[in-house]
């Protein structure tokens, strides 16, 4: 009896999954008013992760915050350098690993174009994952600044347009600035 239940259990399971999978393969990558998600890696009838975030960051008009456990996507940090150069303020923290990288070339050509990358020495993992665009909207998720998150992590990400929960990461962001130090 034990083992009919659970094939019965795990045949209900996998229809429903099934289900889930077909509506999200034809639905918006919208998921709310003001939240959009996408998934990694690539996955069929969504957005790139990586499009999400060029998008947000090609529409700042006045800030960027960001904090990156890594951040070695090329467009990401040519588009930061784009805002900055625009007139955007622009301030990046990244995980204090990033130092121990010899010739780590992303946060170079930041500091380089002038955005000097703080580190985050004092926790174990500096691994956040955000951007605060303009005090309004936060990307957030599992999803690294990387080139593999998007071609074959599975990662998630999530754009919220909420000055609410922009501010609360502002305040969080503002802590972690206090105590890191910039690269060198």
């Amino acid at each position: 009896m034990r083992r009919a239940s659970r094939s019965i259990f795990i045949g209900v399971a996998a229809a429903l999954l099934f289900a889930a999978l077909s509506a999200s393969r034809t639905s918006s990558a919208r998921a709310a008013d003001g939240i959009t998600l996408c998934f990694t890696p690539e996955y069929q009838g969504g957005p790139r992760c990586t499009d999400l975030i060029l998008g947000a960051i090609n529409s700042a008009h006045k800030t960027i915050l960001v904090q990156a456990y890594f951040l070695t996507t090329r467009s990401i940090t040519r588009a930061l350098v784009s805002a900055y150069r625009r007139g955007v303020a622009v301030q990046v923290i990244l995980d204090r690993r990033n130092a121990l990288r010899i010739g780590y070339p992303e946060a170079t050509y930041l500091a380089r174009s002038g955005i000097i990358p703080l580190l985050d020495g004092v926790h174990k993992n500096a691994h956040n994952k955000i951007m605060i665009i303009d005090s309004q909207t936060v990307i957030t998720g599992s999803f690294n600044f990387t080139y593999s998150a998007e071609r074959y992590d599975a990662e998630n990400l999530l754009l919220i347009t909420d000055p609410t929960l922009a501010r609360a990461y502002i305040e969080n962001f503002a802590l972690h600035v206090k105590h890191s130090v910039p690269y060198m």
